[in-house]
């Protein structure tokens, strides 16, 4: 038996990157509610018992009113999506979706915006430099 709980953990993976797979194409092809655009499935957190299963979401538009009226539109489709994940997925247990939007995506383009500037700020004070060692 311990031989199995090595994995586990593989399996708990394999069955994220299903749903997160299945999502994707649910979300795209069978959501038809008018509140929910273009969205990304960037990621799928699954409890280890499959209970609950956290669905992290990016858009195109990162705009505070178009977030939250994508996440109400994912909240209440959610039952209708997990029915038709049920469809797809043969598992024992059939986790509960909970949407969340991810921010990972934004905040990386505003770090490299910052490290951009930096770089811009340090090359301007190099040129100064050496302008005035020339002199």
């Amino acid at each position: 038996m311990a031989k199995h709980s090595k994995s586990i953990p593989q399996r708990g993976l394999r069955v994220a990157d299903q749903i997160q797979k299945d999502l994707s194409e649910l979300i795209a092809f069978e959501l038809k509610d008018p509140r929910v655009g273009m969205v990304t499935i960037s990621e799928v957190k699954l409890t280890p018992d499959y209970a609950h299963a956290k669905i992290y979401f990016t858009l195109l538009k990162d705009s505070p009113e178009e977030i939250k009226q994508t996440l109400e539109g994912l909240t209440k489709a959610s039952g209708y999506l997990r029915n038709l994940l049920g469809k797809r997925l043969h598992i024992h247990t059939l986790p509960q979706l909970h949407f969340v939007h991810d921010i990972s995506t934004s905040r990386g383009l505003a770090m490299s915006a910052l490290i951009d500037q930096a770089n811009a700020t340090r090359a301007k004070d190099d040129d100064v430099e050496e302008d005035a060692d020339s002199e």
